[in-house]
């Protein structure tokens, strides 16, 4: 049964993740990629790490959704869907096909080292998943996500700029 409904949930975030690429109007793509995102936390949850899925829900699908929407809408960009030309297509077309190739080609080829980190199942049961996570943002990644803040910031002062027509 637990099958079953991973195959569910991972064909519905393929689809959702098609649709991101394919729909040609920006609210529509930031819609499914919520939907992804709900289908990853799903996922998370059937990996037993709850916390990273109230994260997902919490982070991804709440928060840094409604700054995409935010900046699409103050971007005005469905005036800019019909000037898509059929060569950026197609150079996109070959491109997503050779990458294809080249991701089956190292799967094939890859082996799995089969190295195991030094966080096991007994250490996140004693400890916890909010405090392991918490501990690696905080000392570990620090620099990643305060980079992160800074370049969402310098986001949206960058659509802020744009989307004034006068200074």
């Amino acid at each position: 049964m637990e099958t079953f409904f991973f195959m569910i949930v991972a064909a519905v975030a393929v689809l959702t993740g098609i649709l991101v690429v394919l729909c040609k109007n920006p609210i529509n793509s930031a819609l499914s990629l919520v939907a992804t995102f709900f289908c990853l936390a799903t996922l998370y949850i059937m990996l037993e790490a709850p916390f990273m899925a109230a994260i997902q829900v919490m982070v991804y699908a709440g928060a840094i959704m409604v700054l995409l929407v935010f900046v699409i809408m103050l971007l005005n960009l469905r005036t800019e869907i019909g000037r898509r030309s059929t060569h950026t297509l197609f150079v996109g077309g070959i491109a997503g096909v050779l990458f294809l190739i080249q991701l089956l080609y190292v799967l094939r080829n890859s082996v799995l080292t089969g190295t195991k980190g030094p966080i096991d199942s007994a250490m996140i049961t004693r400890v916890g998943h909010t405090e392991l996570v918490g501990t690696a943002l905080f000392t570990d990644f620090l620099l990643p996500f305060e980079i992160t803040s800074i370049l969402l910031l310098a986001a949206i002062v960058g659509a802020v700029v744009l989307a004034k027509k006068k200074v």
